[in-house]
């Protein structure tokens, strides 16, 4: 049983996100803002739940996640700054940038052992399955 993906956006009513599509908003959203919320690949294993989130430009420490009665939710804030000083010129340029990403784990799931890392711009989070959950080998039986 895969996770459940829930995204959350305070910007968005539910309603249009189910009428139109989570992808004509995101489309909508990032040419008129030029935000949009990272790619997420979820992948079973035989042993593991592993999520990928392609967000290039963010450091490991812009990230946070938070597991709460078996949501993993993952989310980001990152505030940029740019102000320059020229004689009697001053430019000053700033921007924000968020995303909020909730999953529902299957009871399988070890919680206590989820791990993440983060390296070129992928974070990767490892969910472990429980052992009773892991799919066992094909076993024949006997017949008497």
């Amino acid at each position: 049983m895969l996770p459940m993906l829930r995204k959350s956006r305070a910007t968005m009513p539910s309603l249009i996100d189910e009428f139109f599509g989570r992808d004509l908003m995101d489309s909508i959203l990032s040419e008129r803002t030029g935000v949009s919320t990272p790619a997420i690949n979820v992948i079973e294993n035989t042993d593991d739940f592993q999520i990928e989130v392609a967000a290039p430009g963010l450091d490991k420490q812009d990230f946070k996640i938070d597991l709460d009665n078996n949501v993993l939710t993952i989310s980001s804030e990152k505030e940029l700054k740019n102000e320059e000083k020229d004689g009697r010129y001053m430019r000053r340029e700033f921007s924000y940038s968020s995303f909020m990403r909730s999953f529902s784990l299957p009871e399988a799931v070890n919680a206590e052992k989820i791990k993440a890392n983060h390296k070129d711009g992928i974070l990767r989070i490892t969910i472990p399955k429980r052992e009773e959950a892991k799919r066992k080998p094909p076993k024949q039986i006997a017949i008497s």
